[in-house]
């Protein structure tokens, strides 16, 4: 069995001070994917060069201090491809792909639409394009993608559907419909598909006590490609685990 972990730190730098090495020793992850890493790849390596016995990749933003994503792998990756070929995107650090035997494992840091929706059209943008690059890969073999969509898909995802839609980043029709486009292609939402009832989020604001009243949303996926779906036994959200404003989500996979 392999165990993978996906978890928006929110801050590399932040996450450590907020027990992150603790933390993985107790998930033990197979594979970690970590996104919104906010720093360059030689800090990213240096601040994670001590206490964790794993291969470490690293796509971090041009701009310092901005997204960014990693990935830690106990065995060595076959292949690694950071981006997706399309310069506009890859410059912001959203996206490292690594090659195993009978899959690729893609980590994801969705574009957020921005405060007032600025970046929604860029969104579009990128939902058809990081698809098509997903589409690719599942020619030649089947794919997981795990990370922060930064969409909620439907109302049980996120705890103020109505007062929401449409007017929050995160929870507008074309973003709903841009995840919906995925689910189309031949991925599954992992969690939803084995707990269609089950309310959890993974991501809460930093105000208004939100986490604690557990006024959340789900944007924090696995999308499992429908030829792996008999492998997965199990997903979950581990929201008692702390150190952002994300928690860390889990996939078991027979593989």
């Amino acid at each position: 069995m392999m165990h993978i972990y996906s978890w928006n730190v929110n801050g590399i730098r932040a996450v450590l001070k907020k027990g992150f090495l603790n933390t993985i020793q107790s998930l033990n992850p197979d594979l970690l994917c970590i996104q919104e890493t906010k720093a360059q790849d030689e800090e990213v390596t240096t601040a994670l060069s001590s206490g964790l016995n794993y291969y470490i990749i690293s796509n971090s933003a041009t701009r310092k201090g901005y997204s960014g994503t990693a990935v830690f792998s106990r065995s060595k990756p076959k292949q690694i491809l950071k981006g997706i070929g399309i310069l506009e995107h890859d410059q912001e650090g959203r996206v490292i792909t690594t090659e195993f035997e009978s899959f690729f494992l893609v980590n994801v840091y969705v574009p957020n639409a921005g405060r007032g929706l600025v970046r929604l059209e860029y969104r579009k943008v990128w939902d058809k394009q990081f698809l098509d690059y997903l589409s690719a890969l599942r020619n030649q073999k089947p794919v997981v993608v795990c990370g922060d969509f930064n969409v909620a898909h439907q109302p049980i995802d996120l705890a103020r559907p109505k007062s929401n839609y449409n007017k929050t980043a995160g929870y507008t029709q074309e973003e709903i419909d841009g995840f919906s486009a995925f689910l189309s292609s031949g991925f599954i939402d992992a969690f939803r598909h084995l707990y269609p009832e089950k309310v959890e989020y993974t991501w809460w604001s930093y105000m208004f006590n939100a986490r604690q009243k557990n006024i959340g949303w789900r944007i924090d996926y696995f999308l499992v490609d429908e030829n792996l779906l008999l492998r997965v036994k199990d997903v979950f959200n581990c929201s008692s685990y702390e150190g952002s404003d994300h928690c860390p989500i889990g996939l078991v996979l027979d593989v």
